[in-house]
Order: C-alpha cells, then structure tokens, then sequence
C-alpha cells in the first residue's frame, strides 16, 4: 500500500476514478476564538497492490498538540477488489467537513491510518490574524 495524497483542502471530488483538489492548505488565519472554518476537505488517494485485496479499515483524526481530538474519529471500510491482470490499483477517499472549530491558536495534526496503523500526517496551523501597528 502506498499514499500517493493526503490532503486538506478547499475542496475534493472523485469522477470516474479522477480525485480532483481544489487549494490544498496547511494553516487557519483566524481573527478570534473559537474559530470555525466554514468547509474544508480532506482527500487521499491510496494504491493497493493486488496481493492487498480485502477489506481495510480507515480512521481519519484530527487532534491538537496536545493529543486531544477536536473531532469526532472517522472510520469506514474501503472494500479493495482488483480488477483482472492489474498489477495495482488506486481508491480515492474523500472526507467533506463543515464547521470544523478550533478552541485555541496553535498546531494541529490530521492522522491517517489504514488498517490500525497511521500511514500519513498533515500539519496544520491555526494563526492569529496579525493587527496593524497604531490600530
């Protein structure tokens, strides 16, 4: 198995085995807390070997640097069946998120894991938005 993305972005759609991204990002401007971020996306493409063929569980989490979640953990099954004389094959996954809060600034971590072991990591920072000098 390999990961061939893992990304938080604006937005993600899948057509006809396509994973289309819109603005990947990696920090949060914020005026105040707690802050929403009105919609976002997490999307991975994963490549399953043929000797991999099964079922694999997936656990998406995001969690602050303390280790805490912020949201709840996403699990489901991606049900991995290859077609005939292909040597591998890719599934795409995409997780829509709306309101997602954050109660404090600082650095976040959204772990992917596949099969009850994290196979990949992405940063993100929540920021305060800077104030002008004399405002």
């Amino acid at each position: 198995m390999e990961i061939e993305a893992f990304l938080l972005c604006d937005a993600a759609t899948e057509q006809q085995g396509k994973l289309n991204i819109l603005g990947a990002f990696d920090n949060i401007w914020a005026k105040q807390l707690p802050a929403k971020h009105p919609q976002c996306s997490i999307a991975a493409r994963i490549r399953f070997e043929t000797i991999e063929q099964g079922d694999h569980s997936v656990r998406i989490q995001i969690i602050d640097e303390d280790g805490h979640n912020i949201a709840p953990k996403l699990e489901g099954q991606i049900a991995f069946r290859p077609g005939p004389n292909l040597g591998s094959s890719a599934a795409n996954l995409i997780l829509n998120i709306h309101g997602l809060e954050f109660k404090k600034y600082g650095r976040y971590q959204i772990d992917l894991a596949v099969d009850s072991q994290i196979q990949a990591s992405l940063p993100l920072r929540v920021s305060e938005v800077p104030t002008k000098p004399g405002m």
